[in-house]
């Protein structure tokens, strides 16, 4: 079971007050742990992530284990501490300006 962290206002969208918990068929990855987000809660259906390239919108940033794994390889494994459920997989919002 992976234990999703989504920002304050996709929480809204879904419905839900605290984290999220997902079953990811195969190998967990972003790739795999954002399907299954979008499987189960359609209305997320191009808010993390462009609907037709698939790729990570440019002010959303992936966290695991303390990590920035943005910039990762989407079809990389995630670590086993998310994978057991011990760590969560963050979803955050990030901001620019000045």
């Amino acid at each position: 079971m992976i234990r999703v962290v989504l920002p304050a206002h996709l929480k809204t969208l879904v419905n839900v007050r605290s984290e999220v918990q997902l079953e990811v068929d195969g190998v967990a990855s972003q790739r795999s742990v954002v399907d299954a987000l979008e499987s189960r809660y359609p209305v997320l259906l191009g808010t993390i992530r462009d609907p037709t390239t698939k790729r990570r919108r440019p002010f959303v940033r992936f966290f695991a284990c303390e990590e920035d794994i943005s910039h990762d390889d989407p079809e990389a494994p995630l670590p086993a501490a998310v994978v057991s459920g011990d760590e969560p997989f963050f979803v955050i919002g990030a901001m620019a300006g000045g």
